[in-house]
């Protein structure tokens, strides 16, 4: 890594407005906390969590522009953009910052959608970025409460919150995030 962690967190805090410094400053915490109860390795937690919302203040085109240069997941244009900045994000963790863990890497990627197979570190930082002490959504303290017992069944009961939230606005769902839901229903059986 390239970067001491006060130039990271100088560097990300830079790129983005107050309020989403502190949402990212609240999933540090709670990435911490979550990887210390349940098994992961905290200081990777923290540094996933600094770096998982780096080019969410990008410019929609410029975030397009690197998926494109950098052959990136091209299926990701077809949705939502609110999940291009994970994508981005991974890219610019490596490139940019020099970070190489590729445990890291991947829980910046599927932050926002959560994939099949998650990592520890992929659902800490998944279910830490629902659970922020800053937010405040229908059925946030059921997912906290959640998360005191288990991993997968916070990560259900966000994921299940995103989908309905997103077919109470006829929007299109990205499948992965689909499939990341129900795989971690199956580890529940």
């Amino acid at each position: 890594m390239r970067y001491s962690r006060e130039e990271l967190i100088k560097a990300v805090s830079g790129q983005m407005p107050e309020k989403r410094w502190k949402h990212t400053e609240g999933v540090m915490h709670s990435a911490v906390v979550l990887a210390k109860q349940y098994g992961a390795d905290p200081v990777k937690a923290d540094l996933a969590a600094l770096m998982h919302d780096v080019a969410k203040f990008w410019p929609i085109d410029k975030q397009e522009r690197v998926i494109h240069e950098n052959d990136l997941d091209q299926d990701l244009l077809a949705n939502d953009k609110q999940l291009w900045h994970a994508e981005v994000g991974y890219h610019v963790a490596r490139h940019e910052y020099g970070i190489e863990d590729e445990e890291i890497l991947d829980a910046i990627r599927y932050h926002t959608s959560g994939r099949v197979g998650m990592t520890l570190l992929d659902k800490v930082i998944c279910l830490a970025d629902y659970i922020e002490p800053g937010r405040d959504f229908p059925g946030v303290n059921n997912i906290r409460e959640l998360a005191n017992h288990s991993l997968e069944e916070g990560l259900v009961a966000g994921l299940d919150s995103t989908i309905s939230f997103l077919l109470e606005k006829r929007k299109v769902i990205y499948p992965l995030t689909v499939l990341a839901r129900n795989d971690l229903v199956r580890q529940l059986k």
